[in-house]
């Protein structure tokens, strides 16, 4: 439609289908109760399958839009048959179609007769059937709801969708205009940039204006945050070459990184009061559920009930706050009476900034990928400490299931499925048989054991949709969702990942990634720049291969803006902590912890290769040196408990922290000045070799070569740089780091430390 006559036009705003249904036609209650759910994968073969039964003539993936005064609406109708003036939304599904619940059903008509009109008004027919097809992945069957519509009809429905939409559309784009104008003059927040923070903000800047990648080693105590930060904002606005970047996404490993994050956007803010910048805080459901007690849905949680009628003004508040951390969230969903988590999904879409952590783009399921994949945003990364990244994305993509585990729910589930599980019983015992030593390694999962598995999912799927109210946290539905992963992952099962079946926890199938590059590939490029830094990233082809960045990934090797002379490095090459050496070696090791402390009294920690080994030490020096303070890391410490290990080190403190190498105290957390004077690394970092790494080195090996150091030596010497640089944070700082193995005397060691260090001086 044109837009109406004014003495200023408005801006033309651009929202897709799906956007506008989901905002405007949604109402009622939440309800999240158990639908048996195609992936993405699956959903796209569904839509094949179904138009394979179509005519010839019938058409898929048709491009549709249509204006309603200054809003432009676009999509892509599912399949449109010219001749029989047909128009299909098609949606896969599985168990029951009677299950879909009725807030999704609202929205897949809206979806359905926009689509029905954006046509009409294409072809100037002046009516047309509209049909909503649901696709049963399990039956391979359709359930068609076919509606005859007048174009008048349509488009009067489609007017008051874009009218609910259009004030919205109207602040969002004036939200936009003076988002960018800002982000063109945002000035650093602090006088002058740190020895070291230029160099990294001008590469962050190119990086993201030229839409690339960029890996960014940068030492600890430039001020990363605020560096990266900074540049990826100003790169946001579009230029007379780019047309902009809707989002930035700020992700990190571990919750101090993303309080850092933050922390780093508060700072961009009170520097620039005026700044229009809307930053929302991402967290994990089970920490922002009000009524863990209560089933999500209407009939149980109260926050649940109307959600969707009390929703548009609780989304009004939040983007008015624009700082949407999770108090700040959770405090406006009560006031409205509506669930946080769930608040804070709707406002991914209208937020400037989302920090969130890794899986929130890289996951399978990841919502935020999920969003620039369906080209409804463009956004670039920031990728905070991306050394954790491959172990993390090894985690995402990897699966388990346990035939104990599997036993144990088995007793417990309904009698319905005594059959299909009894199959899959029989089939993993009869694998089990095939085996005799407690570890092995297969080349593929046995087609009966595979078939077996496929039923049992199958039979759950159908039990839980037609048991809606199972509880989520049961072994039934748990080992449904385990399941179902393993099933999807084996999919896609090649040389990336390792198959392994394993006795030790009585007969677990294990799909274990080795090389994530295969399923993040294509994530790095859908983004719109991506800065991925850390302390430690060396050697940069080990990160680039592991995660499949593309070849024109950029590399910046950030010089230190501190010097050797801060730093008293040593070598206790008397002391060997290989496992055969520790127990003679226990002593010597002790002494001169003690011997320094007594030196030079104040706060230190040791960092060890294991619990195990930390408790040996702790226990020697209590026996040997008793007038030396000292505290130690537990297993399962909680979040009030980490922070209590952390505040011990204050600056009129004294003693040693005992700690686990790559643990909670291994990075990520700040002591400058005193609170943290010296570290002594009582090991060299290597993983464990066992009969998992040695097959992953080999399969290193055959695909990148340099097995052994892909495997062992890079991921070991990164945890012992990261643990090092707690020691040296500020220029003032003055600190002791003592390398407890004579290993790290060896050239390739010496090699992968930090190049500040003065490694040729080692005493």
């Amino acid at each position: 439609m044109p837009a109406e006559p004014s003495s200023e036009t408005p801006t033309t705003y651009t929202v897709a289908v799906r956007t506008l249904c989901d905002f405007a036609a949604r109402q009622g209650d939440l309800d999240t109760r158990f639908t048996p759910g195609p992936t993405a994968a699956q959903g796209q073969e569904g839509h094949r399958l179904v138009a394979g039964r179509r005519p010839a003539h019938f058409q898929t993936e048709v491009s549709l839009s249509g204006r309603w005064r200054h809003l432009l609406v676009r999509g892509r109708a599912d399949g449109v048959d010219t001749q029989a003036r047909r128009v299909e939304e098609v949606k896969t599904h599985r168990g029951p179609v009677e299950r879909v619940p009725e807030h999704h059903r609202a929205l897949h008509w809206a979806q359905a007769r926009t689509y029905g009109w954006l046509l009409c008004a294409q072809e100037g027919w002046d009516q047309i059937d509209v049909a909503l097809v649901y696709f049963d992945l399990d039956q391979q069957t359709e359930t068609v709801l076919s509606e005859p519509h007048s174009a008048a009809e349509l488009q009067a429905a489609f007017e008051a969708l874009c009218e609910r939409f259009l004030h919205w559309a109207d602040q969002e784009s004036e939200h936009r205009a003076r988002r960018d104008a800002a982000l063109r003059e945002l000035t650093f927040p602090f006088g002058d940039f740190r020895a070291g923070q230029r160099e990294l903000a001008e590469a962050v800047y190119r990086t993201h204006t030229h839409r690339r990648c960029l890996l960014a080693q940068a030492p600890t105590g430039i001020g990363k945050t605020v560096g990266t930060l900074f540049p990826a904002l100003r790169a946001m606005p579009p230029t007379d070459t780019t047309v902009g970047t809707d989002q930035l996404y700020a992700l990190s490993a571990k919750t101090p990184g993303r309080q850092l994050m933050l922390d780093g956007l508060a700072r961009l803010q009170d520097h620039t009061p005026r700044l229009p910048l809307r930053t929302l805080e991402l967290v994990a459901r089970d920490k922002a559920c009000e009524h863990p007690d209560k089933a999500c849905h209407g009939d149980a949680c109260p926050l649940a009930r109307g959600f969707y009628d009390r929703l548009p003004a609780a989304r009004i508040a939040a983007v008015n706050a624009a700082r949407m951390d999770r108090a700040q969230v959770r405090q406006i969903a009560l006031a409205h009476q509506i669930c946080p988590y769930y608040l804070t999904q709707a406002l991914v879409r209208w937020s400037d900034v989302v920090v969130g952590d890794y899986n929130h783009f890289f996951d399978p399921y990841a919502m935020l990928h999920a969003l620039v994949a369906s080209d409804e945003r463009s956004a670039a990364l920031l990728v905070d400490e991306a050394h954790n990244l491959v172990e993390r994305a090894r985690g995402m993509y990897s699966a388990a299931l346990d035939f104990a585990s599997f036993r144990g729910m088995r007793l417990l589930a309904p009698k319905a499925l005594k059959r299909p599980l009894g199959r899959l019983n029989k089939a993993w015992k009869q694998l089990l048989d095939t085996f005799d030593a407690p570890y092995q390694v297969l080349d593929a999962l046995p087609d009966d054991w595979t078939g077996a598995l496929q039923g049992a999912v199958a039979a759950v799927a159908e039990h839980l949709a037609e048991h809606p109210t199972e509880a989520p946290g049961s072994p039934l539905v748990r080992w449904y969702f385990d399941a179902l992963f393993f099933q999807q992952l084996a999919e896609s099962f090649g040389a990336h990942s390792l198959l392994d079946l394993s006795d030790e926890n009585s007969g677990t199938l294990n799909l274990r990634n080795v090389v994530p590059a295969p399923f993040l590939r294509e994530r790095w490029l859908v983004a719109q720049g991506a800065t991925l830094f850390s302390a430690t990233l060396s050697p940069p082809d080990f990160v680039r291969e592991l995660l499949g960045l593309p070849e024109n990934t950029a590399w910046r090797d950030v010089p230190s803006p501190f010097a050797a002379t801060q730093l008293q490095l040593e070598v206790a090459r008397d002391i060997s902590t290989r496992y055969t050496d520790r127990a003679q070696s226990l002593d010597r090791l002790v002494d001169r912890i003690a011997q320094h402390y007594k030196q030079r009294p104040g706060n230190y920690l040791a960092f060890f290769s294991s619990f195990d080994y930390q408790r040996q030490a702790s226990e020697r020096l209590a026996e040997r040196h008793p007038g030396v303070p000292q505290f130690s890391q537990a297993r399962g410490m909680s979040e009030a408990e980490r922070q209590a290990f952390v505040d011990r080190f204050t600056p009129h403190s004294q003693g040693v922290g005992f700690a686990v190498l790559g643990g909670a105290f291994g990075e990520g957390i700040d002591l400058p000045g005193a609170r943290l004077i010296g570290a002594f690394i009582a090991t060299l970092g290597l993983p464990q070799v066992n009969p998992v790494n040695e097959q992953m080195r080999a399969r290193l090996q055959t695909l990148l070569g340099d097995g052994w150091r892909y495997t062992y030596l890079y991921p070991g010497i990164q945890k012992v740089a990261q643990a090092a640089g707690r020691v040296i944070r500020t220029p003032e700082d003055q600190g002791l780091i003592v390398l407890m193995d004579d290993r790290f005397e060896q050239d390739d060691v010496k090699a992968l430390l930090p190049g500040w260090w003065p490694v040729a001086h080692m005493r």
